[in-house]
């Protein structure tokens, strides 16, 4: 089943009067379940779509559509309202609220969404304990490990139960051991429960495990390779 497409999507910047394409006629398709990686180097256009095809930004033209929306058409009140209940995002500063637990950081896109105190619970506790954090549901960022914390950062993600994941540079700020860690924890899911996952990456760890990677240069797809 298709999840995301994007069509003829450009996205250009004004910089001190100059023009900067970040991305130009990109055309691309993801079905349910995939775990890609789009990866370039710095300026390739990669961290740009990644933002385009999460709502964080809007394209110059062409058309992004999520599960038959087209959200590039929403208002501003509507699309903030479409992300919090169809992606889900994985930053690699992590942007955990620091005042709260690890469970609370988990719960709180549930309470944006009026969830009820018993399924917060019950989700948030089976959350941590698929990221392997079940001893830590009181510890706040402060006390968590840089790999911990990003572990936190996924089961944030996942505890609206969106369409896809999209992290960008999730591995950037972690040593070899919590990559390995994140990216385990990350490709289970995507393999029991059929999470869909875009990662925005130039971490050749990532690329290995991707089943698909996207290579961006001057904002255009220079390949497309499935493994």
């Amino acid at each position: 089943m298709e999840v995301i497409a994007i069509n003829n999507v450009y996205k250009t910047y004004v910089e001190s009067e100059i023009e900067v394409k970040a991305v130009r006629g990109v055309s691309l398709r993801f079905q349910q379940g995939e775990f890609a990686a789009i990866v370039g180097p710095s300026g390739s256009g990669k961290t740009t779509l990644l933002n385009l095809l999460g709502g964080l930004d809007t394209p110059t033209a062409g058309e992004i559509t999520i599960g038959g929306t087209h959200i590039h058409q929403l208002k501003p009140s509507k699309l903030i309202d479409f992300r919090r209940d169809n992606i889900g995002f994985v930053f690699q500063s992590y942007n955990l609220i620091p005042v709260l637990t690890a469970k609370e950081n988990i719960e709180f896109i549930m309470q944006l969404q009026k969830r009820a105190k018993k399924e917060r619970d019950q989700r948030s506790l089976e959350l941590l304990e698929a990221v392997g954090l079940a001893d830590r549901v009181n510890a706040r960022p402060a006390k968590l490990s840089g790999g911990q914390q990003q572990r936190v950062a996924v089961a944030r993600a996942l505890a609206s139960k969106p369409k896809f994941i999209l992290a960008d540079e999730p591995t950037a700020n972690l040593d070899s051991v919590s990559t390995e860690k994140l990216l385990d924890i990350m490709e289970k899911l995507n393999r029991e429960e059929n999470i869909t996952f875009i990662f925005s990456t130039h971490d050749t760890r990532v690329m290995k495990k991707a089943r698909r990677v996207i290579t961006l240069e001057d904002g255009l797809v220079l390949s497309d390779v499935i493994k």
